[in-house]
This record gives C-alpha cells, structure tokens and sequence, in this order.
C-alpha cells in the first residue's frame, strides 16, 4: 500500500501544522489533489472518504487504509461535518460561547480536532469540552476559537446551568424557563397584588425547578396543576438566583454600580447604556425580554401595587450579584442594585 501527502513538502506542513484547523479551502485543494484510483468494490466509496479526510492517495492495488488511519479519519469527518453544520446553520442564533475544557483520559487513539496531531500518553492526554465534547491538546485550548455548541446529551439540567450554554444547547434566544414562566404570569397573573413580592410556597416552587429539570420545554406549569401564580414567579426568582454567572455578569458588576452612582439622571443614563453593551449577547437578550415583562406589571400597579423601585427592591439581588462573597459588600449595594433594575424599567423602551 502507497500512502503519502499530496503535493509539496511547504503544502504538508499546512495541513497538519500544530495550529492549523482544516480550512475549508485546503480541504478543497486537498480533494482536489488526491487522486484516488476506481475501484469497482462495493467498499470504494467508503475508501475515498476516508482518504480524502487524511489527505492521502490510496495506492494502484488499492489496500484498505490501516485502521487507526481510518479511526482518525473518521474523526477528522465529524469534526468537520459538525463545524460546516454550525456554519451554514441559518436558524442558529450567533452567540458566542467558550469551550468548557477539562483534562481529560482517553481510552485508545485519539488525535486532536484542532491541530490534526495524535495525542500522546497514558493519561491526562488531553482536554475535553464538557458542554459540546471536543476533544483537543492542553495547549492548542488556548487556540480553539469561541464556537461552542453544546449537546444536549450532556445538559443534565436547567436550573443551575450557565446561561450561554442553554439558550445554545436548545438554539433559542432566550432560556426556556424565562419564556415559559413569563408567558404564564402575563397570561393570568399580572393584576395578582404583590406580584413577585408575595412568595409562594418553597415545596411547589421546587416542585416546578424538578419539572424544567426533568422535562425541559415540556413542563407543564398551569393553572390546574400550580393555581397559585406566586409560584411560577418564585420559580422565574429562583431560576436567576441560581445561575452560575449572574444576568448582570460579574464582570460588568461594578460598571453598574459605579453608573448607579452618578448624580446626574441624564449621564447615569447613558452609563447604564454603555455598560449594558458589554454584557454577552444571550445575557442581554434575557435581561431585555424581562425588562419589558416587567414595565408590563408596573402598567398593573393599581391592581399589584408593584412599582418599577417595588420591582428593584425584589430583583436587584437577584439579577447582580458583586464577583466577592461578600456580605458586607452586599448590604452596602442593595441600593444600587435597585437603582439599576428600577432604571431598566423605567427606560426599557430607550436602553434596549
């Protein structure tokens, strides 16, 4: 059997250079350039796949490819079958999303799906995605651009989950607890006095946190089976509290706080308008979408006698938390924290 690179010494050490990902266009020049040989066996086309995947010509007598040639092609195949899937995919919404790596031991041969190299040693060869699973060197992680898709099969759970990761997991705009609960409160909620202030009970409320759970989209939160519409909003409460990174992420925590500050209404305003540009797109998307549900309850005070400062009071803790565990910290900002929620309410029409 005759396997070698096509085309000069300068081409191969594109191809397979430690960071060099399989281009789009090499991999046309690549195809291009192999010639493979007809053969009339039923395994032929199966044979050229494979061979263009590698980038190898496949001899005059035709000898099947060694099997751990025909492992890596194939995982080179879905790599790159999953990043043209991702690419072309009109539907999905563009949010960027950083790879989770972990080190990680495989078992058997494995190559990276960055650089194309083989990945040696016993253990620790390597680092895994645990949102989408791939599979790369410790350092060509540094490299790996943003592109993220999550699985599915590897989302345990809702509740508890980074924000990002969901809404790429599931391909909506925003997490499908915030749509679903928000569509049940302004179906038949918004006139319920203390709306989001009176709390429910806790056993329901986490009775709803193991449906999303459990069920995902399908969850059935109405009101033959939760009649009480303070616990759905303690459910959508909850659902923020425990999200790893806050709505208002603790990068841009002290942005938010250092605007609330600024005693003039007009320069605070266009602060809070700045900072809010530098939340991740998913983030600002949520807080949009909530913002707006909530200017919705404050056009009900009469009937909830909840106001947009009511409305601050509950979700400021709630939508930002400072980076520090720290209580003290925590006290001395709560009115900051209410003085931005109550200005997104306020002005939802003109930050968002």
């Amino acid at each position: 059997m005759a396997l070698h690179c096509p085309g000069s010494a300068e081409e191969t050490r594109k191809i397979w250079g430690p960071v060099t990902m399989f281009s789009e266009e090499l991999w046309l020049e690549n195809e291009k350039k192999c010639a493979v040989v007809r053969k009339p066996k039923p395994g032929r086309k199966r044979q050229e796949l494979l061979a263009v995947a590698l980038g190898v010509k496949v001899g005059i007598k035709g000898a099947f490819l060694w099997p751990p040639l025909k492992l890596f092609a194939c995982q080179q195949i879905s790599s790159l079958v999953r990043r043209a899937a991702l690419t072309h995919n009109d539907n999905h919404f563009n949010y960027e999303k950083t790879h989770n790596f972990k080190v990680h031991t495989f078992r058997g041969p494995h190559w990276c799906e960055y650089c194309a190299n083989f990945m040696w040693g016993l253990i620790a060869q390597g680092v895994r995605c645990s949102d989408c699973g791939l599979n790369v060197h410790k350092q060509c992680s540094k490299h790996v651009p943003n592109d993220c898709q999550p699985d599915l099969k590897r989302i345990k759970k809702v509740y508890c989950c980074d924000l990002t990761t969901l809404v790429k997991a599931h391909n909506t705009q925003r997490p499908m607890v915030v749509d679903i609960c928000i569509r049940e409160i302004e179906a038949r909620g918004l006139k319920s006095e203390g709306l989001y202030r009176v709390s429910g009970f806790t056993e329901h409320i986490e009775d709803v946190k193991m449906a999303f759970d459990r069920d995902g989209e399908k969850a059935d939160i109405s009101a033959n089976i939760y009649p009480d519409i303070n616990i759905i909003t303690g459910a959508l409460k909850l659902y923020f509290r425990d999200l790893p990174i806050p709505v208002i992420t603790y990068d841009t925590y002290s942005k938010f706080i250092e605007a609330a500050k600024i005693s003039n209404a007009d320069e605070r305003l266009e602060a809070v308008h700045e900072v809010l540009m530098l939340l991740p797109p998913a983030h600002y998307e949520t807080l949009r979408y909530l913002m707006i549900h909530l200017k919705k309850v404050t056009m009900n005070e009469k009937d909830n006698f909840m106001n947009a400062e009511n409305l601050g009071i509950v979700f400021g803790p709630t939508l930002m938390r400072p980076p520090e565990d720290s209580t003290l910290t925590t006290l001395h900002d709560m009115r900051y924290q209410k003085l931005i929620v109550q200005i997104l309410i306020e002005n939802e029409d003109v930050l968002f």
